[in-house]
């Protein structure tokens, strides 16, 4: 055996054999999960309004639940002349259920702001500068954060520089607000 060898099946013979072998592989890897456990995160998935592919997807990717959901002013669709979230947006977030629903401020609208028109979040915070540096970006979320593990909070933005906002603070995962509320 080589060094650097996977002990994975052999790259001699033909392609529909290699590729039989690594389904196999990979099909004895995933877990299979029991008929119950895979109702019980599809009532999750539907109780935090994701659907049950990407709900799915964080449990896998974390192994976690999702405790919380960050969402930028931008995905609300919050601005200074809109303060009040659309309707169909703040009936999704009041549907959420078990879950915390935290808005980050994106300037010029301030977390008071957002806080005194959209009575159906937990909590609003000062999102990160839009210059600010990987580290102080970091930083600012877990300020926001507090004690929540990082990696069982979503991130739910509206722009490139919020997706950047995802890897910084170590977030379980991003999604784009079409994606959330478009269901």
């Amino acid at each position: 055996m080589q060094i650097g060898h996977n002990r994975g099946p052999s790259m001699e013979g033909g392609a529909s054999w290699r590729r039989h072998c690594w389904t196999a592989a990979r099909e004895r890897l995933l877990p299979v999960l029991p008929v119950e456990v895979v109702r019980l995160r599809v009532k999750r998935a539907r109780e935090l309004g994701l659907d049950y592919k990407t709900y799915a997807g964080v449990r896998a990717a974390t192994g976690h639940d999702v405790v919380a959901f960050l969402f930028s002013s931008n995905a609300l669709r919050v601005t200074l002349l809109a303060p009040a979230m659309p309707e169909e947006r703040a009936a999704k977030l009041a549907a959420v259920t078990g879950c915390g629903r935290v808005a980050l401020a994106v300037a010029p609208v301030t977390a008071g702001m957002m806080m005194a028109a959209n009575p159906v979040l937990d909590a609003a915070h000062r999102a990160p500068y839009a210059l600010a540096g990987y580290g102080e970006v970091r930083d600012a979320l877990r300020a926001v954060l507090g004690r929540v593990p990082p990696d069982q909070v979503m991130l739910v933005g509206d722009t490139g520089l919020e997706r950047d906002w995802c890897a910084a603070g170590r977030l379980a995962a991003y999604l784009p607000a079409e994606r959330y509320f478009g269901q």
